[in-house]
């Protein structure tokens, strides 16, 4: 009984420990992700891969509400590959598409069922007043836990996450966002200078008098 009395604060301060360096080593990789979103080299190979990814989406040809929709996500799903799935929001966008065709496979099966069975049981009662509850209870929450829970509906995986993870989660998110955006204005610029000069050297073709 003595000897595990002893023992037992060695194995508690070893604990403490570890979860200390834990905490350490988590918030200096977190610092390295930050510092590398704002790196050149990365919004170059960011740069590379979406070019990639908007000609894979060119040649599919959709429409154009599905492009802007297919341009988003494609630039998303990069900026989670860059990520190397260190982070819950990379993870997160990398397995949304595997979710989505899992929701499509589930719809077609649901839809296949008959619906009287539904309206028999009134499931569709139910759902409405469960929803009003849950606003209701997220209109009572304090203030701080309401902006909490909007952001982690923001951020890509962290919905249910504590606050913490949310915060560290949503700093790196936002850096990479960032990143994007300076990556996306300096492609829209090459090619709004590229097509301007093909638009400028046409007319000034079609200006030029004919050679006799």
């Amino acid at each position: 009984m003595s000897s595990t009395l002893i023992s037992n604060p060695v194995t508690n301060s070893d604990r403490s420990k570890r979860k200390k360096k834990k905490k350490a080593s988590q918030s200096k990789e977190s610092k390295q992700n930050q510092t590398q979103w704002k790196s050149e080299t990365q919004q170059q190979i960011y740069s590379s891969k979406l070019i990639q990814a908007l000609n894979h989406v060119n040649g599919a040809s959709p429409s154009a509400p599905r492009r802007g929709r297919a341009v988003r996500e494609a630039a998303d799903r990069v900026l989670a590959v860059a990520a190397k799935g260190r982070t819950r929001w990379s993870r997160a966008i990398l397995t949304h598409r595997l979710k989505l065709k899992f929701r499509k496979h589930k719809k077609v099966n649901r839809v296949s069922a008959p619906s009287a069975a539904a309206a028999a049981t009134g499931s569709g009662r139910s759902k409405k007043a469960g929803f009003s509850v849950l606003r209701l209870k997220a209109k009572s929450l304090p203030a701080v836990q309401r902006k909490v829970r909007v952001l982690g509906r923001l951020v890509p995986g962290c919905r249910k996450q504590p606050f913490p993870v949310i915060l560290e989660e949503a700093t790196d998110y936002i850096a990479a966002l960032e990143m994007q955006v300076r990556a996306m204005t300096a492609l829209a610029e090459l090619l709004s200078v590229g097509g301007g000069s093909s638009s400028s050297s046409s007319s000034a073709a079609a200006a030029a008098p004919p050679t006799t």
